[in-house]
């Protein structure tokens, strides 16, 4: 099986690095010095991996055959492609690789349906289930402790927490700071700044 493990930044220096953005949660397994990686598009790999260094919190790559800055810059957004055993597992029981995770069925806590997951997004600051409701419609669930309880394989779902108006906006609750100051009309009170 394939997955995607990194996307290629901009060039680094005039020596052939690159940054790269980590799509993984194992980059020293699967971004290695010697680690022979597919590409897409497919035309421009395989890419052999000859240096990795981390330089202020990002990290760095030399492919082989790589040596200046105008064929580093000309890989600029391939996608790095690890080939990777169906049956593997990340060594924390805690993370799940994305095929994992994929069609698992979205339940709340008392066993109410709320979907199926058809795609997991990659944000920097947190990942996304995007989950297909039986009407069609999408929601998009962030993939944190607080909300997504319980990863369960063997039984094929996700356990979720949903805060009032994730799943049914109906329930959203409307926060407004003004309210907390007690000034509901909208005008500043007198002796406030403005």
């Amino acid at each position: 099986m394939q997955l995607v493990v990194a996307r290629i930044g901009r060039a680094h220096g005039i020596k052939g690095e690159v940054t790269v953005e980590v799509r993984t949660d194992e980059p020293e397994l699967r971004l290695a010095p010697g680690a022979v990686l597919a590409t897409e598009p497919a035309g421009a790999g395989p890419l052999t991996i000859e240096t990795g260094r981390v330089h202020s919190g990002r990290l760095l790559l030399r492919f082989e055959g790589v040596r200046d800055r105008t064929a580093a810059e000309a890989l600029r957004n391939i996608l790095l492609i690890a080939e990777v055993d169906p049956a593997e597992l990340p060594e924390d029981p805690e993370e799940f690789y994305d095929h994992q995770l994929m069609d698992l069925d979205v339940v709340l806590a008392d066993g109410t349906g709320i979907g199926r997951i058809t795609e997991i997004t990659h944000l920097p600051s947190q990942d996304l289930f995007i989950v297909e409701r039986p009407d069609g419609s999408e929601v998009m669930i962030p993939f944190v402790e607080e909300i997504v309880t319980e990863i369960d394989l063997a039984e094929q779902r996700a356990v979720i927490a949903p805060p009032p108006g994730l799943i049914d906006e109906s329930q959203a609750v409307i926060a407004s700071s003004r309210d907390e100051e007690g000034d509901t009309d909208g005008t500043p009170e007198s002796g406030k700044d403005v």
